[in-house]
């Protein structure tokens, strides 16, 4: 008997399924800077891609714009930081802003808020443990966030077969006179 498509190996009890095929472009947003990582195809390997630093005239957008379509990502995962509580702060609603920026630039292309709970903290941690200097983090650790941001989509939904987080509607165009 043959597994139905997407079923994998029994982990713990729980049946595990492969991710979507494609490449997910995960966002970490910051108020200075902006992680990018990308997974692989397969969904089952996450890399950095760069760091964008945050612009007032909107250029960030635009790159990342350009980046999700070079990578010709399927989908955009971006980190909604949130307390150990699960409250959101100013940082969480920055986030969702962006994303929903994000949204309108690309759509129709899904892009989803995922939990990012300690990411930043995780990722200095990793950077140490490899011998990275701390006063050398800045220049990569957003984009270790993100690789997190990847992997955390990419495991959930191997656990339970849907995709990660939140989808993020883009706010409808504002009306025109038109059609008043």
């Amino acid at each position: 008997m043959s597994e139905p498509p997407g079923a994998g190996a029994v982990a713990g009890g729980a049946a595990e399924t492969r991710p979507r095929h494609g490449v997910r472009l995960g966002i970490d947003v910051g108020t200075v800077r902006i992680g990018v990582a990308r997974s692989d195809p397969s969904g089952i390997l996450a890399t950095p891609v760069r760091t964008v630093a945050r612009a007032k005239d909107g250029s960030d957008l635009a790159e990342i714009v350009a980046l999700v379509r070079e990578h010709e990502a399927m989908e955009v995962v971006v980190g909604l930081p949130r307390s150990l509580s699960g409250k959101e702060g100013r940082s969480a609603d920055a986030a969702r802003g962006y994303a929903v920026r994000v949204a309108e630039a690309l759509a129709p292309l899904p892009v989803r808020l995922v939990d990012e709970r300690l990411t930043t903290v995780s990722a200095h941690q990793a950077l140490r443990a490899s011998g990275r200097p701390g006063r050398r983090h800045r220049e990569v650790v957003d984009q270790v966030a993100a690789v997190m941001i990847v992997e955390q989509a990419l495991e959930v939904e191997r656990r339970t077969g849907a995709p990660a987080g939140e989808l993020v509607v883009p706010d409808p165009p504002p009306a025109s006179k038109e059609s008043e």
